[in-house]
């Protein structure tokens, strides 16, 4: 009889059997069944196994290619570790990996090798609001919710991109046939999740090698060398994880020797080292202290160090590639280029911005007709191809920008002296002027190298005043500022009825007094002169984009924008029909349109709009660059969804993205190619000179020069800059949360109104305006708490329970409410008076949409991570 036969990349336990537990288990080795069974067993308990093995490179490849196998990212729930997603391209539901067994050691990010379980195991989907609620929207995807970059582009809700090696076509014709076959069989069981588990990890994720915790002594052990501490992570999607107190630094180990309770408070970084079959809990090397957790410093630190943010200083090599002070443009450019100086020309930017990278120019020059130019700092001037600036630069990618703290991504001697566009200095600059009229039709366009000189530097604060009427001073600026902003509004009209998508959010913005101090926060909104700045920068991109497009079809960088997921789509649709709101998302135009009309509909209620405009951004993916080679037959899927345009790029920030000083190069060498092209005696660029053999060499020949990329190198530029860029939001995002709730640990307490967004029999989630957030309450965890759900009417009545004496105390809701009473005055008492927010009292009836009074304040740091605690505001009669 044969032996056991063991999946694809599993092996025989008895096989790895020390020799003296192995012997007799040939087939005339003479031993009985029991006698082997016992040797097995005691085998088993000596050497416990929690995991199954992971499958072999060569047996992962072949279930790939044989649709037995699927790839895909691993995406962990952040309420619950154990439930885990991993989303297939064309199938309507992500199947859940449920339970550390199945997830087989892998961890949020990881790119993962999935095999489903029998139908017979699936479960069984909740309803379509609870399935929002506790599955794919509560899983912290590696993103933040969309955000408008300052040029308008959205940086929306990623699908993770999970592309396979490259295979013949017949295995990726099976692969996409199990693709189909697996969504087919979704789609036969509606009521049903699909449920997998993992059996190798493809591709390990880079937050591996950098998680951020907290130590924790939970078991004590007589022999020093011996013993463990757990890092507890402070994402709560990570595992904890064993660390060896003897490879601690000195003054953490005697803290460990000591059992001191002070250790706990130290935020340092670790990354998995191992992780074996035999161990529940993966073996950790601490990287990197940061000092005590609960203060800023220690905070950023940590933030930086998780996301991959480069802190240090430029290289000198990088240093040396720059020009010594005092510079001045060589005269030779002065030939070479446009001379702008005596146009009016202006910046508008924050206030406190220093990195002027783009400048607005006006001229009348007709009736209804203007030259307006976008002239953007000439970076790829000084960062020249192959150099050690430009590797530093690419590495970077981009500027990171954390309030207070900034990383740039070129020296600030290039980026805030040599190029950035002061007022009152020569500037070397990449320029695109067009002739426009009043309703925004682009009559003729010219781009080229230019010099410029600005005139003034407006903050939006001052263009602003000027669109207002508020600016009295009369100058050839001001009539500039309000011609444009005329302009800017056809230019957006136009756009938004071509098919644009506009979704505009409450942002967060901290207050710092002159010392630099944070002292509050506000929510604001974009105001006419941010969008009089942005409209002409999205022109700018897309004509940057039909350029190079058209130049270097098959080699250049686009952003494209996917079209959202349809699923998390269909149930914010439904989420807007339970609530009487027509919503048609036939397209992005439509899309607008629908929420236009709710938008007047809920003009007297903008805060429910603003809860609205937060869950339409759900559905939505993240905008990415990409390499036109890799979509060389799909180009359908080079558009960008919400801005409604076929092509579209970055041009317009490179001292802070690295991807527009590749777009400046691809538009330089297309410009100097038909410079050479016309100059050898061509009249003019005719029909079809794009495939003359001539013109060909002449691009070749200047995309050399300028260092364009090939097809596979801009390919891995894209993704990088994608990865860098996801991670860079994802530390400015954090970073502002920090400063947040430091500013909430030194109020203590904090009264604000709240809408109810979700009703359930298990936990309701609120959203608090104050702070744009969205934050859940669980009844489980409220003390003395007893609940009705009533699921007909979407009810909630919640009152005390007082079944059992013990339970009936002052405050029993402690955990998540906190409860005044009438004869006490309290600071947050006061504060609620002045505000006019009262308490509530229970029984308390609530439904999805009421306004209720809640109390923020800062939890974690010390310990544990930083977060914004919620709790009810209630006021209570009931006895002691």
């Amino acid at each position: 009889m044969p032996g056991p036969v063991c999946a694809p990349g599993y092996e025989d336990v008895s096989s790895s059997m020390p020799q003296y537990l192995a012997v007799g288990r040939g087939k005339n080795c003479g031993s009985s069944p029991s006698t082997e069974f016992n040797r097995r067993k005691i085998f088993a308990q000596a050497n416990p196994r929690y995991f199954d093995p992971h499958w072999s490179e060569d047996a992962v490849r072949g279930a790939l290619q044989n649709g037995r196998a699927f790839k895909a990212v691993l995406r962990v729930n952040a309420y619950n570790r154990l439930e885990a997603y991993c989303t297939l391209d064309g199938v309507p539901v992500d199947i859940l990996i449920n339970g550390v067994s199945a997830q087989n050691r892998s961890v949020e990010g990881d790119v993962v090798a999935v095999i489903l379980n029998p139908t017979s195991a699936w479960v069984r989907l909740k309803s379509s609001s609870a399935q929002l609620a506790t599955s794919d929207s509560s899983v912290k995807c590696n993103t933040v919710n969309g955000e408008n970059s300052p040029n308008g582009d959205k940086f929306l809700c990623e699908e993770h991109d999970c592309t396979e090696d490259p295979v013949s076509d017949s295995e990726a014709v099976e692969s996409l046939r199990s693709l189909k076959r697996l969504s087919a069989m979704v789609s036969s069981f509606p009521s049903r999740r699909p449920t997998g588990r993992i059996v190798a990890i493809i591709e390990p994720s880079r937050r591996r090698e950098a998680v951020v915790g907290f130590l924790s002594i939970k078991k004590p052990s007589p022999n020093f060398h011996n013993k463990t501490v757990q890092l507890i992570p402070t994402d709560s999607r990570f595992p904890e994880m064993l660390i060896e107190a003897a490879s601690l630094p000195d003054y953490l180990k005697e803290k460990v020797l000591n059992d001191e309770e002070d250790i706990k408070k130290e935020l340092l970084a670790a990354k998995i080292t191992t992780w074996s079959e035999s161990s529940l809990l993966p073996r950790a090397q601490v990287m990197h202290i940061f000092g005590k957790g609960g203060e800023i410093k220690p905070q950023i630190g940590a933030i930086l160090f998780e996301n991959a943010i480069c802190c240090a200083d430029f290289s000198s090599e990088s240093l040396s590639c720059l020009p010594k002070l005092p510079w001045s443009i060589p005269k030779e450019e002065f030939s070479k280029r446009k001379d702008l100086r005596e146009v009016c020309t202006f910046t508008i930017d924050p206030s406190s911005a220093v990195d002027l990278d783009d400048a607005l120019s006006f001229e009348k020059v007709g009736a209804d007709a203007y030259q307006v130019g976008v002239h953007i700092a000439d970076a790829s001037y000084f960062v020249t191809p192959d150099t050690a600036l430009d590797t530093e630069a690419q590495v970077r990618s981009t500027s990171v920008y954390i309030l207070q703290h900034k990383l740039p991504m070129l020296p600030p001697l290039l980026s805030s002296e040599l190029v950035s566009l002061l007022p009152h200095e020569d500037k070397l600059t990449v320029s695109i002027i067009w002739l426009i009229d009043l309703s925004g039709n682009v009559l003729s366009q010219w781009i080229g190298r230019s010099i410029i000189r600005s005139s003034r530097k407006l903050s939006y604060e001052d263009a602003q005043r000027i669109i207002d009427g508020f600016d009295v001073i009369t100058s050839p600026i001001t009539e500039a500022v309000k011609t444009l902003h005329q302009i800017s509004e056809n230019l957006k009209e136009k756009r938004l009825k071509d098919g644009a998508l506009l979704l505009e959010n409450a942002k967060i913005e901290v207050l710092f007094d002159e010392n630099g101090n944070p002292y509050d926060w506000v929510t604001r909104q974009q105001k006419e002169s941010n969008f009089l700045v942005r409209e002409f920068m999205l022109l700018a991109n897309n004509t940057a984009a039909k350029t190079i497009s058209r130049y270097f079809p098959e080699s250049a960088l686009l952003r494209r924008h996917p079209e959202p997921n349809l699923r998390k789509l269909g149930e914010f649709k439904a989420f807007c029909s339970k609530h009487g709101f027509e919503l048609d998302t036939s397209s992005s135009g439509h899309f607008y349109l629908s929420l236009e009309k709710i938008r007047e509909r809920l003009k007297d209620d903008k805060i429910l709009f603003e809860i609205l405009i937060s869950y339409a951004l759900r559905p939505m993916q993240l905008a990415a660059y990409f390499s036109t080679g890799d979509y060389r037959n799909k180009k359908d899927e080079w558009g960008h969804y919400a801005l409604g345009v076929p092509q579209y790029t970055h041009f317009t920030s490179p001292l802070r993205r690295y991807p527009d000083i590749v777009v400046h190069r691809m538009l330089l060498a297309a410009l100097e190619a038909e410079d050479f092209y016309l100059k050898k005696g061509n009249a003019e660029l005719t029909d079809g000179f794009l495939e003359n053999g001539e013109f060909r060499e002449f691009l070749v020949s200047a995309a050399e020069k300028y260092g364009v990329p090939c097809a596979k190198d801009l390919s891995e530029i894209a993704s990088h800059c994608n990865e860098r860029k996801l991670a860079s939001r994802q530390a400015e995002e954090a970073g502002k949360k920090v400063y947040v709730w430091a500013l909430l640990k030194k109020k203590e307490m904090l009264v604000s109104e709240a809408r109810v967004i979700r009703l359930g029999p298990k936990f309701m989630s609120i959203y608090i305006h104050k702070l744009a957030i969205e934050r859940r309450i669980s009844y489980a965890d409220v003390e003395g708490l007893e609940v009705e759900w009533l699921e007909n009417t979407s009810t909630l009545v919640l009152h005390l329970y007082t079944g059992r004496r013990a339970q009936r105390r002052p405050n029993p809701l402690k955990e998540v409410a906190l409860v005044e009473y009438p004869t006490e005055s309290t600071g947050v008492d006061r504060e609620a008076k002045e505000r006019e927010i009262l308490p509530l009292s229970l029984p308390l009836t609530l439904q999805p949409l009421s306004t209720i009074p809640v109390v923020l304040h800062a939890i974690g740091g010390e310990g544990k991570s930083p977060e914004i605690g919620l709790r009810l505001y209630l006021s209570s009669y009931f006895a002691v």
